[in-house]
């Protein structure tokens, strides 16, 4: 059969889903919206809030946690150089404090758990603190609002936060949530995957 000399040229926005936090991506384009309200509950470098950010435009708002000074500073400058400060704010503490500063309903909240790229490996995210502020999130989640959840099995402490938001998330009500695992079958078994949580639309 032959093959049109244009595929590739069609496929130029073809996104390769190669890790947990791309695919995490590519769920949150399709159900966030400009306007919505959503969490980034560990900013880290401030990738994943810049892109909410993206999402949710100047209507919108994000919240977004860390607990590390370097993380705030570096997501802080990384919205100021694109435009964005305005509709993201800034909270330096755990997240598993966002009951007391996020006040509106959720249409998505961002996990990247594990350590702050280029920081300290032994600050890591840890699963009481963890499943606390899921908790929290999955209450404010409108219908048909979702979290991601990108989890580390491939550090100290890592399987231990996995297995502990794995109970959470199998635990939640079957009528209330939908509950997905995706993890990558040809890589290793300690390489980040993605638990996708939705609150079922109305």
């Amino acid at each position: 059969m032959k093959r049109d000399g244009n595929i590739a040229d069609n496929n130029r926005d073809v996104v390769d889903l190669r890790g947990a936090v791309t695919l995490a991506h590519h769920f949150l384009k399709g159900r966030v919206r400009p306007g919505d309200r959503v969490v980034d509950a560990t900013c880290g470098n401030g990738n994943d809030t810049l892109f909410l950010a993206g999402l949710v435009g100047a209507e919108g708002r994000v919240w977004a946690f860390d607990i590390q000074e370097d993380a705030i500073s570096n997501t802080a400058a990384l919205l100021a150089g694109h435009g964005c400060s305005s509709r993201v704010e800034l909270a330096p503490v755990g997240h598993e404090n966002l009951l007391g500063l996020v006040t509106e309903p959720l249409s998505a909240a961002v996990f990247n758990l594990g350590f702050l790229p280029g920081g300290d490996r032994k600050c890591i995210t840890r699963a009481e603190t963890t499943v606390a502020a899921l908790e929290q999130v999955v209450s404010m989640l409108v219908p048909g609002g979702i979290v991601t959840i990108a989890l580390y099995p491939g550090h100290d402490g890592g399987d231990e936060e996995a297995d502990a938001v794995e109970r959470w998330a199998a635990a939640l009500p079957p009528h209330d949530f939908n509950v997905w695992r995706h993890r990558q079958l040809n890589r290793s078994t300690a390489a980040p995957y993605l638990l996708l949580v939705e609150r079922r639309p109305s």
